[in-house]
């Protein structure tokens, strides 16, 4: 009797994620759709980069900024957050081999202000700063980021074209090693299955939601918002700055192949830490909401596959349904990152690895070590 509820829920909850959760495992919003004509006038736009110890990838970053073939005024602040190498040196040479060294100011930046995370009190120093020229857009984006030299222009024209206070992209994640040609492909899965972005694009919702590493910000819509300060304690930054910036107007967010991660995770270990950094937050540091996700998980992945295997009956029917319903659904996002469609047979187990990840972004909170990142344990004093 339990295990045919067990598998009557999983197959009712993929019925609902399916055809009643904003279609978000069709991975069809992308910036290769519906792309608006260019402007009549390409507004100002000046770049804000966070770096901190950042000097394998900034140079590739900032290139690809650099290069940018974008017809309006365009320059990049680059503030660098207490690096302990070389990263402020490496963009100055990159950008002088590229010739554009006066579109290039480096900002170092003062010491960690209490109550901010690193990486927003790095933003909100650059942000002041281009209040200089006073640009119509800023464009956020992280020092692990490239750009194709189109993609500026794509964003604004978006922007332009919808009037949008925020214009964001989920950049293409790093997925070359092994553990990311297993992982990377469910963590976007499972973060459109949190955010489906037709209901993040969806004026009339209130779900929202945006991708730290390439947002472009309407300057005044910020400005109305609070600026970076209001969300300056934000573990999760991107949706939390979305969900502001959202009350200022539309916004949009997709996925794309004009911006791309640099930062290698060549260890399970190392994209667990990417995930646990931040999971607990998102569950608002509730042991509750722990449990609950974690219960719904195991039902929602790891039920479906036990029941085929080893229950009868109702049970095995019910429990072989969900877990097709799960390949099904896993299809388009394999097919984004170019992965054998075979892997949608296993989803039942990364969804089991990624509840173990929230797991111990609880328990490195818990220990004081919450949201860790160089250093720098953001969530530590946050409730339990």
């Amino acid at each position: 009797m339990i295990a045919t509820g067990l598998s009557v829920l999983a197959l009712l909850a993929w019925g609902y994620l399916l055809f009643a959760r904003g279609g978000f495992w069709l991975a069809c919003d992308t910036d290769r759709h519906d792309q608006p004509p260019a402007p009549r006038v390409w507004p100002s736009v000046t770049a804000v980069v966070p770096a901190r110890d950042e000097v394998d990838v900034i140079a590739t970053s900032i290139t690809s900024l650099l290069s940018q073939d974008y017809p309006g005024p365009f320059r990049v602040i680059l503030v660098d957050d207490d690096s302990s190498d070389e990263t402020a040196a490496a963009a100055l040479a990159a950008a002088e081999q590229a010739g554009a060294q006066g579109r290039l100011e480096v900002l170092h930046g003062a010491r960690l202000a209490p109550g901010w995370t690193g990486k927003l009190w790095a933003v909100s120093q650059g942000v002041a700063h281009a209040e200089a020229d006073a640009p119509k857009y800023l464009l956020l984006t992280d020092a692990d980021i490239a750009h194709t030299p189109d993609n500026l222009a794509s964003l604004v024209a978006r922007a332009e074209g919808n009037g949008l206070a925020l214009t964001s992209l989920m950049a293409r994640l790093h997925c070359a090693t092994w553990p990311e040609r297993m992982l990377i492909p469910a963590f976007v899965f499972f973060f459109q299955m949190l955010y489906p972005f037709r209901w993040v694009n969806d004026p009339a919702r209130r779900t929202a939601a945006a991708a730290g590493g390439c947002m472009l910000a309407n300057r005044e819509a910020l400005a109305a918002a609070g600026g970076v300060a209001a969300i300056r304690d934000a573990l999760i930054d991107d949706c939390a700055l979305g969900a502001v910036m959202k009350r200022q107007g539309p916004i949009w967010l997709g996925l794309t192949t004009r911006a791309r991660s640099l930062r290698p995770y060549r260890t399970v270990g190392a994209i667990g830490r990417m995930i646990s950094r931040s999971a607990f937050a998102q569950l608002e540091y509730s042991a509750l909401a722990l449990a609950g996700t974690l219960a719904a998980l195991l039902v929602i992945f790891v039920a479906p596959p036990a029941l085929t295997l080893f229950a009868d009956g109702l049970a095995r029917g019910a429990g072989w349904l969900a877990w097709i319903a799960m390949i099904i659904a896993f299809q388009p996002m394999l097919g984004f990152y170019d992965r054998s469609p075979y892997w949608g047979v296993a989803l039942p187990a990364l969804g089991a690895i990624y509840a173990a990840f929230t797991l111990q972004s609880a328990i490195d909170v818990w220990r004081g070590a919450g949201g860790m990142w160089k250093g720098r344990a953001q969530a530590q004093a946050r409730p339990a």
